[in-house]
């Protein structure tokens, strides 16, 4: 038997977050005696994944499979378990991965637990370690299925080589009309920049910016940083910024490593959205500002005397190491 875990792809090349649940899924299978097998869609090289402990791919290659599809990709990872007689399937907590996720344990009978940070802390009984209450607290829970589906948090465990082998081998699962029922009539991504989901570092821009027309120093600070720019809700609402970029408990949740809100109050919704990050920075005129409460480090003064200035330095910084 294997751990079977699902590696997202974008236009073929792995997500950072595919090598980070391939770790995970070899710790697992470490501890149960087992190897890991991945199911991967259309990827240009599948062999990557045994950089970090995957034993064997199953590479579907399906034009229909171009797009993500919650219940065809549902459908065909359900199959490759089936083949592969898969007890423990692990996802990412992506928006994708959650989407699918509903359907993969019906499809299989399991027990689906989301938001998992670390690897079990025992596997009989199976108990992992999750966040709850909007990630300000941790809920130790025992998956009693004998199928386990394991969501694992963004940037909660990390990327860790374990170099293995990886054979790979072509995947075709039998899929039926039904399983088409519901398609993505466009995709509408923002190219050349580093989405949301997969950033390290996320630069997130409120209010106190006071227009759109301001949003070139988060963009530039972004830029020096190889960040992804965000925003709050009434941002987006206001149309000063997409709504792709609206973070929050009612927009993306964010799980990066480092977390700048400038000109951010601190809204429950907002704050509830971005605590899973590991590191909080808020630069706001407002020293009641809430946000300063859930900040790790907070700067008191004006966005637009306080971020040129991060930026000049930042600058001369990176001119001195390189």
């Amino acid at each position: 038997m294997s751990v079977l875990v699902y590696t997202e792809t974008d236009k073929g090349k792995f997500k950072k977050s595919a090598f980070e649940v391939a770790s995970y899924a070899f710790d697992v299978a470490k501890k149960l005696g087992e190897n890991v097998t991945a199911v991967a869609f259309n990827a240009e090289n599948p062999s990557e994944l045994g950089e970090y402990g995957v034993s064997k791919v199953l590479n579907i290659t399906n034009t229909d499979l171009a797009a993500f599809n919650a219940k065809a990709f549902a459908g065909s990872i359900a199959q490759a378990a089936e083949a592969e007689g898969a007890k423990t399937v692990v996802v990412s907590s992506s928006a994708d991965s959650k989407f699918l996720s509903g359907i993969l344990a019906a499809k299989l009978n399991a027990g689906y637990v989301p938001n998992v940070v670390a690897a079990p802390e025992s596997t009989s009984p199976f108990v992992v370690k999750r966040t709850a209450f909007s990630n300000k607290g941790f809920a130790h829970t025992e998956i009693s299925a004998d199928i386990k589906l394991i969501g694992v948090s963004n940037n909660a465990f990390g990327a860790h080589e374990n170099k293995t082998d990886a054979a790979v081998e072509a995947f075709g699962p039998n899929l039926n009309e039904a399983d088409f029922s519901t398609k993505s009539i466009e995709i509408d991504k923002v190219a050349g920049k580093a989405t949301i989901a997969d950033a390290d570092i996320v630069i997130s821009g409120g209010r106190g910016l006071k227009g759109p027309e301001n949003w070139g120093m988060i963009e530039e600070l972004a830029d020096i940083l190889g960040a992804a720019t965000a925003c709050s809700k009434p941002v987006s609402d206001l149309g000063w910024r997409p709504h792709s970029e609206h973070v929050g408990q009612t927009g993306k949740p964010v799980a990066s490593n480092l977390y700048i809100a400038i000109g951010i109050s601190g809204a429950i919704q907002h704050l509830a959205g971005v605590s899973a990050s590991k590191t909080k920075v808020v630069i706001n005129n407002d020293a009641e500002a809430p946000f300063f409460k859930a900040a790790d480090y907070g700067i008191v003064g004006d966005a637009f005397e306080v971020v040129p200035k991060l930026i000049e330095k930042l600058k001369e910084f990176k001119a001195q190491n390189t």
